[in-house]
């Protein structure tokens, strides 16, 4: 069931074609109905109201309502990931930053909390000592997470 802002939008869209095509067009062409006649109302209408119910029409979610999914993707300090694929431990943030060493896939890492958009601090065990570095979180998945250890 459409809404009434939507009615309204696309009724005051059939209205202002209307007058449009009145103004706009040869008064021959709406001396009887044909489908060229028909095609400039439907256009229009369709046009028109689609452009009023955007402008009148609900806007986006709040921000509210989006706060619990970005907190939920922030790291939280000494909490456990799973590497998905080959994973690149970095000394500062970025591609272009040194590599320290290479986390195989399915190695359980820690989050020490830090992060800067995507990359995200952790520590995690290579080759036997424990190294901590910048990881981009794309390649992490969290440990209870279904899937994860399918490496």
């Amino acid at each position: 069931m459409p809404s009434a802002i939507t009615l309204f939008a696309y009724a005051a869209g059939l209205v202002l074609t209307l007058c449009l095509a009145a103004w706009l067009t040869p008064r021959a062409w709406w001396r009887r109905a044909n489908a060229r006649a028909a095609a400039v109302l439907a256009c229009g209408t369709v046009l028109l109201g689609g452009l009023l119910h955007a402008l009148l029409g609900p806007g986006p979610a709040p921000q509210a309502a989006a706060l619990p999914l970005a907190q939920a993707a922030m790291p939280v300090a000494g909490a456990s990931y799973r590497v998905r694929d080959h994973l690149n431990l970095r000394d500062d943030v970025g591609v272009n930053a040194r590599r320290l060493a290479v986390v195989p896939a399915g190695t359980l890492v820690t989050v020490t909390g830090a992060h800067q958009g995507d990359w995200w601090q952790v520590s995690a065990v290579v080759d036997g000592r424990r190294r901590e570095g910048w990881a981009s979180s794309l390649w992490l998945r969290r440990a209870d997470e279904r899937g994860s250890s399918l490496f």
